[in-house]
């Protein structure tokens, strides 16, 4: 899980604190009426099964570099779902002879018989290789069928078959003050146990950070719910379950100042997870439905300063993208939207969970004011290149060539000292942009490349990210001595 201490996110290990559920109480927790008992005995034997060890391994890395994001530091407006939060990309590093070692400590929840797996995205993304062990110490490596950092979920896979099931629940149906279980396997203590309240549902901890004083920043998408079951490190990836025994969350994250839990921690709701989770399977790739505008959230001082009339609650449009789904339906600059599908989109959560609920091309239904006046528009949502269509896991060789080390006497001769050269120039981005076949490729988007695993790297990075403008931005030389700087879409 992650583990947010003045919202700085850190995993057991490696550049996040996983989290993990402790079997912990507090006298000061509500205790179950006797009659319940038996419901809470009967869904933690189950689960516990359902429950999954993952364990993380790579060789030592140097230091990570952060990607430039025009928005990440705006206090007040975010591109929705066409911005896009930090990421981190690893500094190339010369060959090591360095063994893996474990980097990390998580869960998963196993939510098919042949060995389908859901976690966190934080578990996993650092990882070289991947052990997962079972309830009954069964260990077997997984692979990773899609990651989707916007949404911290990610899907893996071991080759194993009737393994025990945690059924899907509907986190929607879910109320203030019902019983839930935490599962997982916190501070390396297998299949371990707590129970608290849901005590909160649509929680965004960016906006629970400015409320303590702190400044607003985006982690993706988050509509948590909150509750008091105990969560510790480990515990990431982990099942939230209601009294019916039904998955209705993945454990991603606790609020605490000393990273350790102390009151507050918060779960993925299966709204949003069953809707990833299908689309990675199906497409390697969310299919991410973007609305077009930066926001933010209505407060008294906008509804004064921009003289709001006839609601005092919604989300306050700062701009419209162009050829997007708001511009269509007609939403300007200035309008409050108080609804998406007769959802409630009161604040940042609201609104990004009942998008995150939606697919390119699905038409949705939006209540807005503008002027004291209530209007109601259909539009037909796109995704972050303007259209419907469905978009797949890209891979790079998707570029149209291959890549190589350089030689050394080419390097030698050129005075450069790190570069990949690129080989067997085909139909694709880089040859329709300009690129030429031997060019030694220096950075790419002002990152270092010196192997050809870099360049996979920055790509797979990007294909991730939900940005509308996936470019690679080239700067090299060529064998004749010759500069070269290139802008490759890679949404081409």
């Amino acid at each position: 899980m992650k583990s947010i201490k003045n919202l700085a996110l850190g995993a057991g290990g490696a550049a996040v604190v996983l989290f993990a559920v402790s079997l912990a109480s507090s006298s000061s927790a509500p205790v179950p009426a006797p009659a319940d008992q038996e419901a809470f005995i009967n869904v933690a034997e189950s689960t516990v099964n359902g429950v999954v060890s993952v364990k993380s391994f790579a060789t030592p890395r140097q230091q990570m570099q952060q990607y430039y994001d025009p928005f990440g530091d705006d206090p007040f407006f975010q591109y929705f779902f066409g911005g896009t939060p930090r990421r981190q990309q690893q500094q190339p590093q010369q060959k090591s002879e360095q063994e893996q070692r474990q980097i990390g400590l998580g869960s998963g929840v196993i939510i098919s018989e042949d060995g389908y797996i859901v976690t966190n995205n934080h578990v996993i993304e650092q990882a070289e290789r991947l052990e997962i062990t079972l309830n009954d110490n069964r260990s077997f490596n997984a692979t990773v069928i899609g990651a989707d950092p916007t949404t911290d979920l990610a899907l893996i896979k071991i080759e194993a078959d009737d393994l025990h099931v945690i059924p899907m629940g509907n986190s929607d149906d879910l109320h203030l003050g019902e019983w839930v279980l935490a599962v997982g396997n916190p501070l390396g203590l297998t299949s371990t146990v707590t129970s608290g309240i849901v005590s909160a549902k649509g929680r965004n901890l960016g906006e629970l950070e400015q409320s303590r004083g702190g400044s607003a920043q985006s982690h993706g998408i988050e509509s948590y719910i909150q509750t008091d079951a105990a969560l510790n490190a480990g515990n990431s990836g982990g099942a939230l379950v209601n009294l019916k025994g039904e998955l209705v969350g993945i454990n991603a994250a606790l609020y605490s100042p000393s990273g350790q839990y102390t009151g507050y921690s918060f779960a993925i709701p299966t709204s949003i997870v069953t809707k990833v989770i299908n689309d990675l399977k199906e497409y390697g790739t969310v299919q991410r439905a973007m609305l077009g505008i930066r926001f933010g959230v209505l407060t008294p001082e906008i509804i004064k300063d921009k003289n709001i009339q006839g609601v005092n609650a919604g989300i306050y449009v700062g701009s419209v993208e162009d050829q997007s789904a708001a511009k269509e339906a007609g939403i300007q600059e200035g309008d409050v939207i108080v609804a998406i599908n007769d959802n409630p989109t009161t604040n940042t959560a609201q609104i990004q969970e009942v998008m995150a609920k939606c697919s390119p091309g699905d038409k949705v239904n939006i209540v807005f004011y503008r002027d004291g006046k209530r209007y109601e528009k259909s539009v037909t949502l796109r995704n972050g290149r303007g259209n419907t269509e469905v978009t797949r896991a890209g891979n790079v060789t998707d570029l149209g060539c291959a890549f190589s080390v350089p030689s050394k006497e080419t390097m030698d001769q050129l005075g450069i000292s790190y570069g990949v050269q690129v080989k067997g120039l085909e139909s694709g981005p880089m040859k329709e942009h300009g690129v030429r076949e031997g060019f030694i490729i220096q950075t790419i988007n002002n990152v270092r490349v010196s192997k050809v695993e870099d360049v996979e790297k920055i790509y797979n990075s990007l294909m991730k990210d939900e940005s509308a403008d996936k470019v690679f931005f080239l700067k090299g030389i060529y064998p004749t001595g010759k500069t070269g700087y290139y802008a490759v879409p890679l949404n081409d």
